[in-house]
Order: structure tokens, then C-alpha cells, then sequence
């Protein structure tokens, strides 16, 4: 594996689960402007995430869109089977696929089982599951990254739910398991940020990212763009990192 920092990404192929979504979507828009081939993972209607490919950079490698459920183990293997077969390689991995729920830590009631399998299967096994399908390539490419979109929840204990926390914290410490283990063909590093201007977490809009960025060092919250700079960053100048967590809060977590 090279490790000397590059400017560019061409011929590479990056798929990004949650490739949909607001920080998956940001982190395309950056990596195919770099030339790299970004192939989404998705749960939405094909012809909407086409629509989405349409506005990317074009890449010497086309972009594409598969149908996949990261909790849905058949279906990972069958995208890994058809990206190999039509992109042939996956050089970048990045999980951003997940649910959440806001329930305060102290409802213990309202954090039942099902809810809790749910969000651990989502944040948890799913992203797992993804590396699983994927390994074999990202081995293949010999300079494999893959970016697992944590959360600050998972060293501060405050997050939006008490599972959402333990799924990002196991997320966080088998990545940095990962990263031992699939050295040096491939790279693992956790992108952590704290408040993300987003639908992700329902319920919150403007009035609650205004009073969070009252709070937070850096006065305001994070953008997906935010999030998508700090994967690129890793794919292009930091490549002597692996094994460790990245923060984007604005300082939110101190």
C-alpha cells in the first residue's frame, strides 16, 4: 500500500451505503470530483438515486446505483457480486447507512427490545455485514479505505438513544479491531460527528440545530459536506491513518 498523499482518485471505485442520504450523497459529490467512480447503495426507488447519479461529476468509470438492505446479508453479498462483475474492484468503503429514534436516556421503558434490535442490527451489524460482503475487494484493490460514519455518541455516552450509543460504540471499537486484522491491504478509520443539519434524526430541525449551535465551540452544527471533506481527506492526504476515530463536532463533545 502506498501511503503518499494524492490529489486525485481516478479509475478508483468507491461504494458508499446510505449512498442516498445526505452525508453519503455529500461524500459522492467529492470523491467524483476527484474522478473516482461512486456506485450507491440504496433503499430507494432506482430511478430517484439515478437522478442524484446524473448531477455527480463524471469519472472515467461510470457511477451506478444498487438496491441493497445492510440488514439484509443476502442482499450486501449479491451488490458485492455485481459491483465486482460490472466496476471489477472497490477501492473506498463507506458506511453511512442507519436509523435512529430520539428517546431519552433516562425512559427506560420506551427503549424496548424491538427498538433496540433494530438500532443495534441498523448501526450496528448491518455496517459489519457490509464490510463482510466487501472485504475481498477492498483486499484486492491492496489500498482499501473504509470509512465507518460514526457518531460522537460513541465516546460521549449523549446521543439520541442508549442503543444508538452502544451500536456506535461497538462500531467504533471492532473498526479499530478491523484495522489490525486487515492491515496493511486495507485502512479502517471512524468519522465521528456530534449535530449534522439533516433529516436523519426526526424531530429535529432549525429551532434545535439553533439552540445546538449556541452550545457548540465552533457556533453551529455540522454539514453533510463537513462529514464527506473528512472521507475525503482520509482517501487522499491522510493515508498513514487507520485504527482510529476522526471528529467533526465544532468542539460539541468537549
Amino acid at each position: 500500500m502506498a501511503h503518499e498523499p494524492t490529489q486525485r482518485l481516478d479509475g478508483k471505485v468507491a461504494v458508499i451505503a446510505g449512498g442516498a442520504g445526505a452525508i453519503g450523497l455529500a461524500t459522492a459529490q467529492r470523491l467524483a470530483a476527484l474522478g473516482c467512480a461512486c456506485v450507491l447503495l440504496h433503499r430507494r426507488d432506482a430511478g430517484e438515486v439515478q437522478a442524484m447519479l446524473d448531477k455527480l461529476p463524471q469519472a472515467a468509470l461510470p457511477h451506478g446505483e444498487i438496491q441493497a438492505d445492510i440488514v439484509d446479508s443476502a442482499s450486501l453479498a449479491a451488490a458485492a457480486a455485481r459491483v465486482a462483475q460490472q466496476w471489477k474492484r472497490c477501492d473506498i468503503l463507506v458506511n453511512s447507512a442507519g436509523f435512529t429514534r430520539p428517546v431519552p436516556a433516562g425512559d427506560l421503558d420506551a427503549l424496548d427490545d424491538d427498538l433496540i434490535d433494530r438500532l443495534m442490527q441498523a448501526n450496528f451489524r448491518g455496517v459489519f455485514a457490509t464490510i463482510r460482503a466487501f472485504v475481498p475487494l477492498l483486499k484486492q484493490s491492496g489500498e482499501g479505505l473504509i470509512a465507518n460514519v460514526s457518531s460522537i455518541a460513541a465516546f460521549t455516552g449523549t446521543g439520541s438513544n442508549l442503543a444508538y450509543v452502544g451500536a456506535k460504540a461497538a462500531l467504533d471499537v471492532v473498526g479499530d479491531a478491523l484495522a489490525k486484522a486487515l492491515a496493511p491491504a486495507v485502512r479502517v478509520v471512524s468519522v465521528s460527528p456530534g449535530v449534522v443539519a439533516s433529516d436523519f434524526v426526526p424531530g429535529r430541525g432549525a429551532e434545535f440545530n439553533a439552540r445546538t449551535a449556541e452550545s457548540t465551540p465552533l457556533k453551529r452544527v455540522g454539514q453533510p459536506d463537513d462529514v464527506a471533506a473528512a472521507i475525503q481527506a482520509l482517501a487522499t492526504t491522510m493515508r498513514f491513518v487507520t485504527g482510529t476515530r476522526i471528529v467533526i463536532d465544532g468542539g460539541r463533545h468537549l
